[in-house]
């Protein structure tokens, strides 16, 4: 990769350090690195809560043709200080049906478990993307195929069947969004891995590409998703509003995109979260290596997410300088 080698071989020991176990186990990852939020190259950053922690489940990046196995995941008290819980799942060695292509997961929990929603498919062959699911009773796995099969096998919709997300409501029913090119989405049975293939429905707003993701605030639902492609600087995160979980949506607009006065290139494929107990909203996201990144060399972010008065979602200001740690 291009750019500044002493910076790209610091990254590399500090990630080196992390997986090997060289730092303490129960130690946090270091002093507070602003953005990018964790060391080395990783996208499409799913951010939720478990159990009085922050976690961060992201896509493995550095690969030709996004072709990583691994997914792995980090841990936090303040969003700030990550801990390095390792991989939790590889395709090659725990999934029957895939062995490379591992992207952009999702958590949920339910039941006691833990629900780990992810794309993958095959190095060879048939290199199709499916959506599985795996299931652990911990946020940090290990986690075990919960079907030992695709629960949505590619070609079952249109586009490609990647890029999961679950949304639960206030009354405790799950919702599962996924795809490229559309934006399938199902409520789930109660037991997270099944769903009622009639009660699809797929919205495609103007420009939607990938990424879905669902929060609701103040009675209202909103409908997020990236548009553009991934390898372009262009790419930028919209959203709609809507009175269920399953819309209709009406889109309001862009709220994320690049920032050339601070080299920030390609901010997309996001998730959201709201810091228990407080209507402070945090977005994590994914945008080009700084410096000399691109489409497969990216880095994940984490920046405030503020709304106007009438509960619109202001534009996000993406920084280098990254969020305030969280005092609870």
């Amino acid at each position: 990769m291009r750019g500044n080698h002493l910076r790209r071989v610091a990254v590399a020991a500090t990630a080196a350090l992390l997986f090997s176990g060289a730092l303490p186990a129960a130690a946090e990852s270091g002093t507070a690195m602003g953005n990018p939020a964790l060391p080395g190259l990783t996208a499409d950053p799913h951010l939720t809560t478990a159990g009085g922690r922050f976690y961060l489940y992201p896509t493995t990046d550095g690969f030709p043709g996004w072709g990583g196995s691994t997914f792995s995941a980090y841990s936090s008290t303040d969003l700030v200080h990550w801990r390095n819980h390792g991989v939790i799942l590889d395709l090659d060695k725990d999934i029957s049906w895939a062995d490379k292509f591992a992207w952009a997961p999702a958590m949920a929990q339910k039941n006691g478990k833990y629900y780990f929603y992810f794309s993958g498919g095959k190095a060879t062959g048939d290199t199709g993307k499916h959506l599985g699911v795996a299931v652990s009773d911990s946020p940090t796995g290990p986690f075990k195929d919960a079907l030992g099969k695709p629960l949505v096998p590619a070609g079952t919709y249109g586009g490609q069947m990647i890029d999961p997300m679950v949304f639960t409501d206030d009354d405790g029913r799950s919702y599962l969004y996924w795809g490229q090119g559309g934006s399938h989405q199902v409520p789930l049975n109660p037991d997270m891995v099944s769903f009622d293939p009639a009660k699809v429905r797929t919205h495609k707003p103007q420009d939607y590409n990938e990424g879905s993701f669902v929060f609701k605030r103040r009675g209202t639902y909103y409908f997020m998703w990236s548009e553009g492609d991934t390898r372009s600087e262009d790419y930028r995160v919209a959203y709609a509003t809507g009175p269920s979980p399953l819309g209709p949506w009406t889109k309001r607009g862009v709220i994320l995109s690049k920032r050339l006065d601070q080299g920030i290139k390609g901010t997309g494929h996001h998730s959201v979260l709201r810091a228990p107990g407080s209507d402070n909203w945090y977005i994590a996201y994914h945008r080009f290596a700084i410096p000399g990144g691109d489409g497969t060399h990216r880095e994940t972010a984490i920046d405030r997410m503020r709304f106007n008065r009438d509960g619109s979602i202001q534009p996000v200001v993406p920084t280098l300088t990254g969020i305030n740690p969280i005092r609870r």
